[in-house]
């Protein structure tokens, strides 16, 4: 049987050789006669042969098309979780401790890397931070604050009371020296027996929540840091951190003009975890350096230049973001210098520049006439400021002048449109019969110490923050004419001084509108600034990334960040939903 078996097996393959033999020798004779002997004969069809290759790829292309098309119609690129993004700063970096963060490079590492009490919330208006509610009492004499609940640390030790009583001991010595001291001078601080931290303060103060938006540092880094020398601890290179973001690393660049800070996404932050997996801080000395870097595509972003300075990034890819705060910039009259502490003086230089002319060369700014903001409080109405009399000026300025002139020191900062609306005023001094000079300083301590803190001028072009909520007096109190103070004016009216604190001691808005419309009729007629514009922050972005929403509201240049959480490096695709 299996040698039946094992024969007719055989005979088979026989078979299904000879088979294959004959079909491979018919193939080739085929192939020959029908490929290979007529290759000389597509010359005579090469023109149908092009027309067919034609039709064949456009087939091709039309279904790759048609592809990509339909794919479009049910899914698309959206941000999403990852990438890296990186943003140029100016200033130089002595400390990552956010207790002394005094140039724009600290502040900016100090939001990302720090969460504070209060904070400004999306619509631009005092809020809660770290705490889980801040409330006030005895008609905001008392304030009150509870944490929100599982607060960690970026190490992921527990954020308490101790460490929010822990900052504001540091901040409150003297041996400290942190530029959040005035926030909290006479204030008494305990904890109450709900586990509430309870703020005393000497009298009442209706925006206290704005003075506790200060950074909080952990008590379990710095428990055995001696005060004096707080700023040189290990900490300030290598922080613990509650915000956005860690820190991570340092890298310097070749030449000492720029250094990187690089942070990672901080998954303890009470927000929850960024979508960024990390942010890096570049930080340069000169705001041609950050153009350099956004021209080259070094950096993601920028907020340090505007005006002029904006106009030289050029590289197609960046956007430029424009977004109000609640800043103006004044013509500050020094009212304890020679020349303009005369209010007649003062009126007739108002009532003798054109103004429109001065705020022509600050283009895509908002005119501002008072030192308040209509997003600030709801007043009943504005006092008249009296408008234009260039002759009539003249005449009150010969008359103050005599026969001799006198010259005026205008002082000014090297940002944004600040240097031309001092050379517009200047010239417009000159021809109502001043001598005039012109100073552009740069803002930094070394300006703040000669020039703000000593008066050093006779009038000062500058700009200052508004805050979210009307707090005149650090502005045109007379107990703020000291170096430390911010009364750029030197303005002293004892009236005003009871005005600016009877708004600030009260929670009633419509009798704080009433001070401040009272406040303002003094500031019409004493003449202590002039109102400019309200300035901008241009943000300059790579269009492919997303930065802050549009439905933010600055107060200030920082608060961009608010939403940092939502910010995005990365994309991705996905299917639409139907």
């Amino acid at each position: 049987m299996a040698d039946s078996i094992k024969k007719r097996g055989q005979k088979f393959i026989r078979k299904f050789s000879r088979v294959s033999l004959k079909a491979s020798s018919e193939g080739k004779e085929h192939i020959k006669e029908n490929l290979i002997g007529r290759i000389s004969h597509i010359e005579n069809i090469r023109l149908l042969v092009l027309e067919w290759s034609l039709l064949v790829a456009a087939l091709i292309m039309l279904a790759v098309t048609q592809s990509i098309w339909f794919r479009d119609t049910y899914s698309e690129d959206v941000f999403s979780s990852g990438g890296a993004y990186t943003e140029a700063t100016l200033g130089d970096v002595s400390s990552l401790n956010p207790l002394f963060a005094t140039t724009n490079s600290e502040k900016t590492l100090s939001r990302l890397m720090f969460a504070t009490l209060a904070t400004i919330d999306y619509s631009g208006h005092p809020g809660i931070g770290l705490a889980a509610s801040i409330l006030p009492s005895e008609g905001g004499r008392v304030w009150t604050v509870k944490l929100r609940d599982n607060l960690k640390w970026s190490d992921g030790a527990p954020l308490t009371n101790e460490d929010v009583l822990f900052t504001i001991d540091l901040i409150k010595s003297p041996s400290v020296n942190s530029i959040y001291d005035s926030n909290l001078a006479n204030v008494k601080v305990a904890e109450n027996e709900n586990g509430e931290i309870v703020f005393t303060l000497p009298s009442v103060y209706a925006d206290f929540i704005s003075a506790l938006n200060i950074p909080i540092v952990p008590k379990h880094e710095l428990d055995d840091a001696d005060p004096k020398t707080l700023i040189e601890d290990t900490f300030s290179n290598t922080p613990v951190t509650s915000g956005a973001f860690s820190f991570n690393a340092l890298q310097s660049a070749a030449g000492g003009n720029e250094k990187v800070y690089y942070l990672s996404a901080n998954p303890n932050y009470y927000k929850g975890r960024a979508l960024l997996d990390s942010f890096a801080v570049h930080t340069y000395k000169d705001k041609d350096s950050v153009v350099s870097a956004l021209n080259s595509g070094a950096v993601t972003a920028t907020a340090e230049l505007s005006g002029p300075d904006a106009d030289k990034v050029v590289a197609g890819q960046f956007i430029k973001k424009n977004s109000s705060l609640n800043s103006g910039a004044y013509i500050f009259f020094n009212t304890a210098s020679e020349i303009v502490k005369n209010k007649d003086l003062r009126t007739a230089i108002r009532q003798g520049i054109n103004l429109e002319e001065i705020r022509a060369v600050a283009p895509d700014t908002t005119a501002l006439n008072y030192p308040l903001l209509d997003s600030q409080i709801d007043l009943s109405g504005y006092p008249e400021i009296p408008g234009q009399d260039r002759e009539a000026a003249k005449a009150t300025i010969a008359d103050n002048l005599g026969d001799g002139t006198m010259g005026l020191e205008i002082a000014t900062i090297n940002a944004g449109y600040l240097p031309a609306v001092a050379d517009k005023l200047a010239e417009q001094l000159r021809d109502l019969g001043f001598e005039v000079n012109v100073s552009k300083y740069e803002e930094n301590q070394e300006f703040i110490s000669n020039i703000i803190s000593k008066r050093s001028y006779s009038i000062l072009v500058y700009d200052i923050e508004l805050g979210a909520d009307p707090d005149l007096l650090p502005y045109y109190h007379s107990s703020q004419t000291t170096a430390s103070g911010l009364n750029l004016s030197n303005y002293r009216n004892a009236l005003v001084d009871d005005l600016l604190l009877g708004a600030r001691d009260t929670l009633d808005e419509a009798l704080r509108a009433k001070k401040y419309e009272a406040f303002l009729r003094y500031w019409v007629n004493d003449v202590p600034a002039i109102g400019l514009y309200q300035p901008n922050l241009t943000y300059i972005y790579n269009r492919n990334v997303r930065t802050f929403s549009d439905n933010v509201r600055l107060v200030t240049e920082l608060d961009r960040f608010t939403d940092i959480t939502d910010w995005a490096a990365a994309k991705e695709t996905k299917n639409k939903t139907p």
